[in-house]
């Protein structure tokens, strides 16, 4: 085999190598889903849910968040009593939560909600 073949297979093989190195670095470099916890002491209930929720579910959703859990019926099995209301919601990355956050639209309805509660929120990555 010339020279110039060997050459050529062996950069087209770096070439081949390379692209799945530098794929598999993009694919650790991804952010992780992160779920988010709401602990939420509800003062006035008919108010919250007829002036504030509607309008915070629909602004998760338009910014690309899931409500996975939201109820009233909270149990604590261990520590302190929990809050009067709890919502459970997953991001695609944290970015993407504190962008939502950061919104006009967030601050504007949270302006409503806190009328009518007292808000507590943290954040955990996703285990995949």
């Amino acid at each position: 085999m010339k020279s110039r073949t060997k050459l050529v297979l062996a950069l087209v093989a770096a070439f081949g190598l390379g692209g799945v190195v530098v794929e598999g670095l993009h694919a650790q470099a991804k952010s992780k889903a992160i779920y988010t916890v709401n602990e939420i002491d509800v003062s006035n209930v008919d108010a919250y849910m007829k002036e504030y929720a509607p309008k915070a579910q629909a602004a998760i959703k338009a910014h690309g968040g899931q409500l996975i859990a939201g109820s009233q019926n909270v149990k604590s099995y261990e520590g302190a009593p929990p809050a009067k209301r709890v919502a459970i919601q997953r991001w695609d990355n944290a970015e993407q939560y504190e962008k939502y956050r950061n919104s006009a639209e967030f601050k504007e309805n949270r302006k409503v909600g806190t009328k009518y509660a007292k808000f507590r929120a943290f954040s955990v990555d996703s285990l995949n």
